[in-house]
């Protein structure tokens, strides 16, 4: 939770921001968290971030470009050095908003420009809610929850709002859902969460055209209605959604006693939405999927504890990183070391972490 005293001052940086630029994870807690901005503020512009593990230099020339007057980065762990260099450069102030208990940027975060605002690295309480929720604490536009609703459960958090949400939009909504996921996969609000995930991976000149279609829905019951604003993100993801449903029938067969481990190919990352709804299947297993791309792995992993589960497994690895949260996170390791990497994982596991 943010404190009344950094929901004031967010508030503060918006409203001087006069043409802001919005830099968001590419997933739908990120993109959500944009539009809820996007929507309170009236201006502005929204770039999804394709970089991992950090919000590389090359997203700067962006800001230049659109002749920003401020920099957000919502939902990004980490920020790379030469970022934060090149925007200082432009003499621009950035606001850091966050929920990943990823420590890495500590050297910026008491410089005057650099404004970091993140529960998790307080230290004091593990702090859950991801940043869709933090941008409606301070946003509070009660014609917006739907979207806020969306990029919550997306990101395994069922928000405080859920009543308040299934009394306006009872039809996108299905009685006992409790846990967010079951909202996710079971209810008609869940489905536009995964639409809007898959719509991501599009190009990004449809992206930004999905973002201003976006921006313009006044319910949820518009996103996926036809119409010639949303074609190019309807048939994305309908081809998106029957590639899915492959590689998860697929990996399905990898079933193992502990853990499911998955790998596949191709030009379609959606490793993260994969290994969420695997996790969904099958709650009590331990989840990975690898998603090989050239000589570099990209995992999704989800399991009990298994944070500190991966930072055991990638000790074998040269030159590896991963993190995130508790029982969700990202890798990258080089295509040489995944046998051993599979095998310190699998030893982690079964040793009871």
């Amino acid at each position: 939770m943010l404190t009344a005293k950094q929901i004031d001052e967010i508030r503060e940086h918006l409203e001087k921001a006069q043409n802001p630029i919005f830099y968001y994870d590419n997933d739908c807690d990120g993109l959500c968290s944009f539009l809820l901005f996007r929507r309170f503020l009236g201006r502005g512009k929204g770039v999804a971030i394709k970089s991992y593990p950090d919000l590389n230099s090359q997203y700067a020339r962006k800001a230049h470009e659109l002749k920003a007057d401020y920099v957000f980065v919502l939902d990004k762990p980490l920020i790379s050095k030469e970022f934060v260099e090149e925007i200082d450069k432009l003499q621009l102030p950035i606001v850091w908003i966050d929920h990943h208990a990823v420590f890495g940027n500590e050297e910026f975060d008491k410089a005057p420009n650099f404004h970091v605002y993140n529960p998790a690295r307080a230290g004091k309480e593990k702090s859950f809610e991801p940043v869709t929720y933090l941008a409606y604490q301070i946003t509070k536009r009660r014609e917006d929850l739907w979207i806020a609703m969306m990029g919550c459960i997306s990101d395994h958090f069922m928000p405080d709002f859920k009543e308040e949400f299934v009394e306006r939009y009872p039809e996108f909504w299905k009685k006992g859902i409790e846990a967010p996921f079951d909202a996710l996969y079971k209810t008609e609000i869940g489905k536009i969460a995964q639409a809007l995930s898959f719509g991501l991976k599009d190009s990004i000149t449809n992206v930004v055209t999905m973002q201003n279609f976006l921006i313009s829905c006044n319910a949820p019951s518009e996103v996926l209605s036809e119409g010639k604003e949303n074609r190019a993100f309807r048939e994305k993801y309908q081809e998106i959604k029957t590639k899915y449903k492959v590689l998860i029938d697929e990996a399905k067969r990898n079933l193992g006693k502990k853990l499911l481990f998955f790998e596949y190919g191709g030009d379609l990352s959606i490793s993260s939405e994969l290994a969420n709804e695997l996790s969904f299947n099958y709650p009590d297993k331990y989840i990975a999927v690898a998603y090989h791309r050239g000589n570099i792995i990209n995992f999704s992993i989800r399991g009990k504890n298994i944070n500190a589960i991966l930072q055991k497994a990638l000790k074998v690895c040269e030159g590896a990183s991963g993190g995130g949260h508790e029982d969700a996170v990202g890798a990258r390791i080089r295509n040489e070391h995944l046998v051993q990497f599979r095998n310190a994982l699998e030893k982690e596991i079964n040793n009871g972490n």
